[in-house]
């Protein structure tokens, strides 16, 4: 697809791209099983820093994960949302910065 770019060497086995889309995956690892939707941008902040998928994470569609950041196992991003700091395992985070709306099942409002 002319619109999908991956520019992640380490990629975890059960990668799932649905509607790659404009997207586009600058990571510095992705775990196993992880999905990913349409208009996503993983990527850097500066030449060096990117991000780190963990395992089972959800990444839905628009979100932006930058910079130096590690999305911790089984954590979603919901849609649009902008991660610029690291997210625990076992969270769902949404917003504009980002915030966790859900730890380990339980509903929540914490800043990351």
């Amino acid at each position: 697809m002319s619109t999908l770019f991956i520019m992640t060497e380490n990629i975890g086995a059960g990668l799932f791209i649905q509607h790659g889309f404009a997207t586009i995956i600058a990571a510095k690892s992705i775990g196993k099983d992880c999905w990913i939707n349409q208009q996503v941008t993983i990527g850097y902040s500066n030449a060096t820093d990117s991000p780190t998928l963990g395992d089972n994470v959800v990444i839905n569609a628009g979100a932006k994960i930058i910079g130096k950041v590690h999305m911790g196992n089984c954590s979603k991003a919901g849609a649009n949302a902008v991660i610029v700091k690291d997210v625990p395992e076992n969270c769902t985070v949404v917003g504009v910065p980002a915030y966790i709306i859900k730890r380990n099942g339980i509903k929540v409002k914490e800043n990351l």
